[in-house]
């Protein structure tokens, strides 16, 4: 579905404030965006600002735009020697395609927290499209060594699987994928423990994926948890997961243990040992000795800043670490040879599951933003919400992890909207300016977000290659970012496909 399906062009501002009842256009259709009924903010207004030039120092950077580098390389190139690329959200920004695209400049890309709660969707140079969830999407570039590092917790079935299909559809994996001794293993049991915890918090739920995440790394943290080096014990490994099954049987009543659960699991686990030998690396090790012998490392991010135990909306979280904190701890490597950081961010923004989402379009308006980016999990399939990008979240991310620069992804799906909304500013209710991204979920759920209204482009841009040759107003909403966020953006997306990249 394309948003021009939306009839006749007018345009009106978005109101909204993450909670109560809003009224807008988009694309000429009236909208009656519905969230939790909130009397008082329903009678707050809010102001929008309209911008229909420029800013400032636009001119500049479409000079340096039309300048453009002369090849891709050189621009990626001059990324430093440990490089990361991270998610700006809540995820689901297109990391794994420029993971893909840089790959081939690197000789190792790792991976450093998460787990197959992570889904990169990306496409070969053939067009061929892949979902990976556990292993680093470096892997369709034949040079390149993919490392799972002691941050990440891994399902060996889901693995298993993803190393099966690549290799079904000519990918290979031998002595290209090492896994870290130090990684937690995730169990099936871990699944079903996501389940029943998401029910027992009924209407207060998360929203996870249900792969377990959570309840892996809360083992973790108990120090109850089984690690991919136990297999090479599997003298001690039945009693070490007879004490981890046990304990989630005493914490869940709808979790059912026997001893015949544990025999199947100890069996099951001999053979996935066997299989995965040749896999297991001491990757800290590893890690340490390519920095010293000058190789290129490229670490790939799961989920996002906004999804982080620490900085995200908690509760509404992911339970590792996805900003730049995440690859020393998920490596073991130091912070001071971490480099270059490039920053994933739609030209939109969208969640899965539940938390705050102060920029989120209800209704048509959402459902055709939804359809014209596809947006629906990789990984679950679950429909994302979407709404405009969120500048407040943007910059709050942009500090915590010291970007060099930004991805902008998905542009091309902005492309039939009359106008476009910036979510530049927070307010609370009596109007005080709020001056970051707030903790208190009390304090977002109340929050009014003041609008920039930037006029659409409204024409193809998805074959367009070089930044000079974007309609005015694409560019006008890159630089207009650029200057609020204060970051530059490299890499425009405008298409699913490798091809489909914008080097600024």
């Amino acid at each position: 579905m394309s948003l021009s399906s939306a009839t006749s062009i007018s345009s009106t501002s978005f109101i909204s404030n993450g909670s109560g009842t809003h009224t807008g256009k988009l694309s000429g259709t009236y909208l009656h965006l519905s969230l939790p009924n909130n009397k008082q903010q329903q009678q707050q207004q809010q102001k929008t600002i309209t911008c229909s030039a420029a800013a400032n120092s636009g001119a500049a950077v479409i000079e340096q735009g039309s300048t453009r580098l002369e090849s891709a390389p050189s621009r990626i190139g001059s990324l430093s020697q440990v490089s990361g690329v991270l998610g700006c959200q809540w995820g689901d920004e297109g990391k794994g395609k420029l993971v893909d695209i840089l790959a081939k400049h690197f000789d190792i890309v790792a991976r450093c927290q998460g787990g197959a709660n992570a889904g990169h969707t990306i496409y070969n140079s053939e067009g061929k499209k892949f979902a990976l969830h556990l292993v680093p999407s470096g892997i369709l570039n034949e040079e390149t060594t993919c490392v799972i590092g002691n941050g990440v917790v891994i399902h060996l079935p889901g693995f298993f699987n993803e190393v099966d299909g690549l290799e079904s559809n000519g990918v290979s994996c031998e002595g290209r994928i090492l896994v870290s001794d130090r990684a937690h293993l995730l169990f099936d049991f871990h699944q079903s423990i996501d389940g029943l915890r998401e029910a027992e918090l009924a209407k207060s739920f998360i929203g996870t994926t249900r792969r377990g995440i959570g309840p892996c790394y809360s083992s973790k943290v108990i120090r109850n948890g089984i690690r991919v080096s136990d297999l090479r014990h599997m003298d001690t490994f039945p009693e070490k997961l007879d004490l981890l099954l046990s304990d989630a049987a005493s914490r869940f009543r709808g979790f059912n243990y026997g001893p015949h659960m544990l025999r199947e699991e100890v069996e099951r686990y001999k053979r996935f040992a066997e299989r995965l030998e040749p896999f297991i690396t001491d990757t800290v090790h590893y890690m340490n000795d390519a920095i010293s012998r000058k190789q290129k490392i490229l670490v790939e991010g799961g989920q996002a800043t906004m999804l982080d135990a620490d900085f995200g909306t908690y509760p509404f979280v992911t339970s590792s670490s996805p900003s730049a904190g995440g690859i020393c701890t998920g490596l073991g490597i130091a912070p001071r040879v971490v480099g270059d950081l490039v920053g994933v961010v739609k030209a939109y923004t969208t969640r899965v599951g539940s938390g705050p989402f102060p920029t989120e379009i209800l209704g048509t308006g959402g459902d055709l933003l939804r359809f014209a980016g596809q947006e629906f999990g990789t990984t679950t399939g679950r429909p994302r919400r979407c709404g405009w990008l969120d500048i407040v979240a943007l910059k709050y991310c942009c500090q915590i992890n010291g970007f060099s620069s930004l991805n902008l992804t998905k542009l091309d799906v902005l492309s039939e909207l009359p106008e476009i909304q910036l979510g530049v500013s927070y307010k609370q209710t009596d109007g005080t300016l709020i001056q970051s991204f707030p903790s208190d979920l009390c304090v977002l759920e109340q929050i009014e977000v003041e609008y920039e209204t930037m006029p659409g482009w409204q024409c193809d841009i998805s074959s367009i290659r070089e930044y000079s040759k974007l309609p005015k107003a694409a560019r006008n909403y890159v630089e207009r970012i650029e200057e609020i966020v204060g970051v530059p953006i490299h890499y425009i997306g405008i298409g699913p496909g490798r091809e489909a990249l914008i080097y600024k």
